[in-house]
């Protein structure tokens, strides 16, 4: 299952202007596309423009900061101070190095769970193909963490802490650590796929009134599964630079 299927205006608006140059530099590298208008998939288009709107709104929102903050400002360091907070509960203060792309990671996950509630536009989230790249990122960069963290030494704790026990251990950690982004990937595709196809059946019974408690509740489900994605990317960081520690 791959997700909805969804015909909407902005991604064949985007195809007419962007769909042939991009079919033609991937012809420059061997790659066919059978119909330039539509070279690209409609959650890739939402991506763009999930990336492009939190890039110019955090932008604008945090231009010439003072010291008394006003509403703007304000609003930008609640958000700041909310997944600070999260990140210090999870690693400790010396986690806040980790905050830009933990942010990053939330508030895209928001941004795309979101942007589905708007007339005419879909969530990318609701595509298996994007939460497992948003998983995929997350599984790379602890990793990456936790090497840089604590080198060669890293790779021990695949062992486990008694050495007799290593080959039993060896394959439940490669498992484990590999179901990882497979249940951040699922979760998050699940449960969006889920709220907007029940908005999409409730819309075909009685539109614009009937779908707007589901939406309503969509907004808070969007929030939570947000949340839970980076909450547990916070403690999978946290357990890669700190596992050592630990034995």
């Amino acid at each position: 299952m791959e997700g909805l299927e969804h015909s909407l205006w902005i991604v064949d608006a985007f195809n007419r202007v962007f769909g042939p140059p991009i079919a033609a530099v991937l012809g420059l590298v061997g790659i066919e596309v059978p119909d330039p208008l539509h070279a690209v998939p409609d959650y890739l288009v939402m991506v763009f423009i999930v990336a492009a709107l939190l890039i110019v709104l955090l932008g604008l929102a945090s231009r010439k900061p003072v010291l008394v903050p006003g509403r703007r400002q304000s609003v930008v360091e609640m958000i700041v101070q909310m997944f600070e907070g999260l990140i210090v509960d999870t690693m400790g203060p010396e986690g806040r190095k980790y905050l830009p792309v933990i942010g990053t990671v939330g508030l895209f996950v928001f941004g795309c769970n979101m942007i589905g509630l708007i007339p005419g536009f879909m969530s990318p989230t609701s595509k298996l193909n994007v939460t497992v790249g948003c998983a995929l990122v997350v599984f790379f960069y602890y990793h990456a963490q936790g090497f840089k963290a604590q080198g060669l030494k890293y790779f021990k704790h695949f062992l486990g802490p008694i050495p007799a026990l290593a080959p039993l251990m060896l394959p439940i950690e490669i498992i484990s650590h590999f179901s990882r982004p497979v249940s951040l990937s699922m979760r998050l595709f699940c449960n969006i796929f889920a709220e907007e196809l029940l908005i999409i059946i409730m819309a075909s019974i009685i539109p614009f009134f009937l779908p707007l408690p589901f939406m309503a509740v969509a907004i808070f489900t969007s929030l939570i599964q947000a949340y839970v994605f980076v909450l547990l990317s916070c403690i999978y960081i946290a357990g890669a630079i700190a596992h050592e520690e630990e034995h």
